[in-house]
């Protein structure tokens, strides 16, 4: 199974672990091989055992793993295309930044389609039985968001709260992280209201990620640049609240939505903007799954151990 680099058992990595990992001290990613080229991770656990993993790509790339470690490629989720995202990427194949998930018997995909540096923008929803290339149904549009607006309608991650409602959370730059909530029986909104969990005046924030742990919702978020190879930025920043809508703070108290998070993990050694990252929990450990760039430019999967201190806070191990 993939680990982070130190080779502690996760109670005795909780023990050891500092309250501030200074960057030099964060462990490099956990082994894995195969098919590791990607942007923008997300995970599912398939019911009947291994991993899917849906990631950037032309027509929404899919890759397998039986024990994430080794990963396969396992084609895309619309082999013949997907045309009525066109208004918003310029006819362009690639999709971006999708979430899995799997209800009640059937995979959720929710994905972006954009352009860059643009915020007209779409998050669609697909779903499937089974998750296989080509079994992708257009469940249609979900979210959108027009260049009147003050919020991009990108990077969704769908996360179900301790009463069985459905949240969607997506945002990058402009106002920040956004949130609507979902009706389970559509996949689509329940109602108009917009939340805002997140935001940096403006700054580079985007990829939310919710994860639900002893009583707290943890807000993960990617700040700083992507997509520079080597010079990308990134890094994984955090924030917790009581409530799924809000308000997020960080270690230090101060609010989500006035530029706060407390770091989880940046870039080290060849390690180069870890982010757009992934939260779940499997049988050995809470799991942080990413996105970093090698020394020479590629786009690697990154797979860690997360760890919890005595206040709650995670950690890479």
């Amino acid at each position: 199974m993939a680990t982070g680099a130190l080779a502690a058992t996760p109670a005795a990595a909780d023990a050891a672990a500092p309250r501030h990992a200074a960057a030099a001290a964060y462990p490099g990613p956990g082994h894995v091989t195969g098919d590791v080229r990607m942007h923008d991770p997300s995970f599912v656990k398939r019911p009947d055992g291994g991993y899917l993993v849906a990631h950037t790509g032309n027509d929404l790339a899919l890759k397998t793993s039986a024990d994430r470690t080794a990963f396969s490629n396992a084609g895309v989720a619309f082999p013949g295309g997907a045309p009525w995202t066109s208004p918003y990427t310029g006819g362009a194949r690639n999709l971006w930044a999708p979430h899995l998930s799997h209800h009640n018997g059937r995979y959720h995909l929710y994905y972006s389609a954009s352009t860059f540096g643009s915020n007209r923008s779409a998050i669609f929803l697909a779903t499937s039985t089974s998750g296989d290339s080509g079994t992708w149904r257009d469940e249609g549009l979900v979210v959108e968001s027009f260049t009147s607006d003050d919020f991009n309608a990108i990077d969704p991650h769908l996360q179900v709260d301790g009463q069985g409602r459905w949240w969607l959370a997506f945002g990058s730059f402009w106002s920040g992280i956004k949130m609507v909530r979902i009706d389970p029986a559509t996949g689509k909104r329940y109602d108009g209201a917009l939340h805002a969990i997140a935001g940096r005046g403006g700054g580079a924030i985007e990829a939310p990620t919710l994860f639900h742990r002893g009583g707290w919702y943890y807000l993960f978020v990617s700040f700083d640049l992507c997509c520079r190879g080597a010079d990308s930025t990134y890094r994984v920043m955090v924030g917790r609240s009581r409530s799924i809508t809000g308000p997020y703070h960080d270690r230090a108290g101060t609010a989500m939505t006035s530029g706060g998070g407390t770091e989880v993990l940046a870039g080290h050694g060849g390690v180069h903007g870890p982010g757009h990252q992934d939260v779940f929990a499997d049988t050995d450990s809470d799991i942080l799954a990413y996105h970093y760039y090698a020394d020479d430019g590629t786009a690697l999967l990154g797979v860690n151990w997360l760890g919890w201190d005595s206040s709650g806070w995670p950690y890479v191990h």
